[in-house]
């Protein structure tokens, strides 16, 4: 199957550039939750290649679009790979080959992640919502353009998943009545003025990195959405440092109570881990929901 695969990316990468790549070494390497993920050394200088048969055939079109929808962002903080090709799934795996960014130390890097964030979050957009639907791990994310942000909240991620969970695992009448009512009281919960703003979407601890060139920042789940769509993510699982709230939070002043707000959009993410691996996540975002009603 490497092989294969080494022959479609020389391949693709012929017909795109009008010139040869040649691939004289490759190893695993770490960054791949889902998917296979290798450095290759070549005669164009090293790459990172991720590569899967067994996802959605879109899914890393998609994120090369997230990728390069980051990386337009002018930001002297941040680094995201630039995404060189991709290939969809069909009879043989689809791939994404990026730039490949080595891991290393340079100066205020903690710093740099909360400034950096703040600058991607500046830009905006005239509705919330995205160009495509795209993926967040593996769960497809709707998001056509919506001028409301409780009503995109709303139908395209909580009511959106409980609908997707609905098909493979259980929730009770009460559990689905609760996230009905949730919704409804979105408005009295998260208020209603909010202000589109461009988030990776899906900003763990494993999907940023330190390289020698500064924060970067992968696997995005990308759209324009409330900025602390993207906080409640941060805060759910920790993993970013004291020094990078504080140079995001001056950099990028939140009004009161977004402590708060946030816990109500981790409700999404909660929702998606139990969509994905069950177990006890269920009765965790339950749990959640109901401190809200």
């Amino acid at each position: 199957m490497e092989k294969l695969l080494f022959d479609i990316v020389c391949q693709d990468y012929l017909e795109k550039f009008n010139r040869a790549l040649i691939i004289e070494s490759s190893r695993s390497v770490g960054g791949g939750c889902i998917s296979h993920t290798q450095r290759i050394t070549t005669n164009e200088g090293d790459f990172f290649l991720k590569w899967n048969q067994h996802v959605a055939p879109d899914l890393f079109a998609k994120e090369a679009e997230g990728l390069n929808e980051m990386a337009s962002v002018s930001n002297g903080f941040l680094r995201v790979p630039r995404a060189i090709l991709y290939k969809e799934v069909n009879q043989t795996p689809g791939y994404i080959l990026m730039e490949y960014l080595p891991s290393g130390n340079s100066a205020n890097q903690e710093v740099n992640l909360g400034k950096g964030l703040a600058v991607l979050h500046n830009k905006t957009a005239n509705q919330f919502g995205f160009y495509h639907d795209n993926y967040c791990g593996s769960t497809r994310q709707p998001n056509n353009w919506t001028s409301d942000w409780i009503e995109f909240f709303g139908e395209n991620r909580i009511l959106y998943l409980v609908d997707e969970i609905r098909e493979t695992r259980f929730l009770s009448a009460n559990e689905i009545d609760a996230y009905n009512k949730l919704v409804e009281r979105l408005p009295e919960l998260i208020g209603t003025d909010h202000k589109p703003a461009l988030i990776h979407g899906d900003l763990w601890s494993g999907n940023y990195m330190y390289t020698n060139e500064g924060p970067a920042i992968i696997d995005p789940a990308t759209y324009y959405a409330t900025r602390e769509m993207e906080l409640s993510i941060m805060t759910m699982f920790g993993g970013f440092s004291n020094r990078t709230w504080e140079a995001y939070l001056e950099a990028s002043k939140l009004g009161p109570g977004w402590q708060e707000r946030v816990k109500i959009y981790q409700i999404y993410h909660i929702l998606n881990h139990f969509y994905l691996l069950g177990g006890g996540y269920g009765s965790q975002a339950f749990s959640v929901v109901k401190k809200f009603l």
